[in-house]
């Protein structure tokens, strides 16, 4: 969504306020009493594994200060000013979280091209963590992006240690659903192995060419699975 022109104004108040370099907005420690520096220095420091990154926003400005602000805690990122390859540039990853933009046509407030490019990506990636940026006055709006399965949402213009520990803990889900299914999988598989093995009284050429799996395979996924 693009800010008006005293949008884009506050906007670079706020980061000139905050001494005009948006990568360390609100990061300096002078102005932070001890306990609360170090409260948010572990907060910043989550997304030690260093998160691939998608930002999906229309506005040049906000865009620029999303990638300064994420750039020294993301492995990989990329960008898209449209949503129009969204499909193709999902499927080049895989991402941990993604930032969306709400909307993507000037003076439209509706939300609608946020609301389905969620829908679109979490039908692509179920465990893929969506949040979401929304200026002052769509917090309804986001509320309802939160119903169906946004991650979290910030507002613009953004304190930048919000919005790094939102998108830290947002790339902690999609690690953490990531991890779960995995583990799903792994169970799924033990259960089909297992009762394999049961219907053929322990024979493993007979399990093996049920499962269409050679016996060194197999051999390999019980031992994986502790069988």
């Amino acid at each position: 969504m693009r800010l008006s022109g005293n949008g884009h104004s506050r906007w670079r108040d706020l980061e000139t306020r905050r001494n005009r370099d948006p990568a360390t907005a609100l990061a300096n420690p002078r102005k932070l009493c001890a306990c609360e520096f170090t409260s948010r220095t572990r907060r910043l420091s989550s997304m030690s594994g260093r998160a691939t990154i998608l930002i999906a926003e229309d506005d040049a400005d906000v865009l620029r200060a999303a990638r300064i602000a994420l750039a020294p805690h993301a492995e990989r990122m990329e960008t898209i000013s449209t949503l129009d390859g969204l499909p193709q540039i999902l499927a080049s990853g895989p991402f941990d979280v993604v930032l969306l933009d709400m909307n993507f046509v000037s003076g439209e407030r509706s939300g609608g091209d946020g609301l389905n490019a969620l829908a679109r990506t979490l039908a692509f990636d179920p465990c893929l963590a969506v949040v979401l940026m929304t200026a002052y006055g769509g917090v309804a709006l986001a509320v309802e992006a939160l119903k169906r399965g946004a991650a979290d949402f910030v507002l613009k213009p953004w304190r930048n240690d919000k919005l790094i520990a939102a998108v830290a803990a947002a790339a902690n889900i999609t690690r953490s659903r990531r991890e779960k299914e995995t583990r799903d999988l792994d169970a799924v598989e033990r259960s089909v192995i297992e009762r394999a093995l049961a219907r053929h009284q322990g024979n493993i050429s007979l399990a093996a060419s049920e499962l269409g799996l050679s016996r060194p395979a197999l051999y390999r996924r019980m031992a994986k699975h502790g069988l």
